[in-house]
């Protein structure tokens, strides 16, 4: 299992303990389908058994993990109608928060849109002169998928709808390793083409949040995020 960082002693154990596990599985350091101990956890954690009880009642709610016995759990790995049925609850709410991002971003958020997406355009020219498959490309790839989340994660903090939010970060726990991998996998086949593809998409988002045009936003994210399912879909399970 992967080393899971330790945590302080505090009145809110219980919630950090529920972050930094959730973040785990989220990342993939905790792998779907893999067996965990409440003892293990808290071992990693450096807590006691008592708040990893706690956080792991709050993920099986979540339905993040699956009871295994007493004081085990698995986590969740969802079949393809299952998967389906989350990418698509999260495709509508990240259209949404486009469209709300075109009618409320301040300015001061817009610029910090661009400014995302200037910094992978520059990262794109590096990873475009690297030698392919060197480690400077890899580390490229992978700041250039971490500006990616970073503008989706603005636009939906531009939508400045705090349930709209509460409902994607829901969404996004289910299938985010494999989408990292899927983008990583895309990119990495054909990384010129697929880079500039995928950034010509979201300059297009961001041009239309810009103007204010809120249904052209969501139109363009909605088409953008399907076919990053569509390729989810696909990858995780192949015809």
């Amino acid at each position: 299992m992967g080393q899971l960082p330790h945590l302080a002693a505090s009145a809110t154990l219980g919630d950090q303990a529920y972050t930094a596990i959730r973040e785990a599985i989220i990342s993939g350091v905790l792998e779907r389908g893999q067996k965990v101990t409440e003892r293990g956890l808290a071992e990693s954690l450096d807590i006691s058994a008592t708040p990893v009880r706690e956080a792991l009642r709050r993920l099986e709610q979540d339905r993040l993990v699956e009871r295994t016995g007493p004081r085990s759990v698995r986590i969740s790995k969802f079949a393809e109608e299952e998967l389906r049925e989350f990418t698509m609850i999260g495709d509508s709410l990240r259209a949404l928060a486009a469209r709300l991002a075109a009618d409320k971003s301040t300015a001061s958020q817009r610029r910090e849109m661009r400014a995302a997406l200037d910094s992978a355009d520059e990262l794109c020219a590096r990873a475009a002169d690297s030698e392919p498959g060197s480690d400077e490309e890899g580390e490229l790839i992978q700041e250039i998928l971490h500006r990616m989340r970073k503008f989706h994660a603005l636009v939906d903090q531009a939508s400045g709808n705090s349930t709209l939010l509460q409902m994607l970060q829901m969404v996004d726990a289910f299938g985010a390793d494999e989408r990292r991998s899927t983008v990583l996998s895309e990119i990495s086949g054909d990384r010129r083409s697929a880079v500039e593809e995928r950034y010509r998409q979201h300059r297009a988002i961001f041009d239309a949040i810009a103007a204010g045009e809120g249904g052209l936003a969501a139109d363009l994210m909605s088409a953008h995020s399907q076919a990053s399912s569509d390729s989810l879909i696909s990858g995780r399970f192949p015809a």
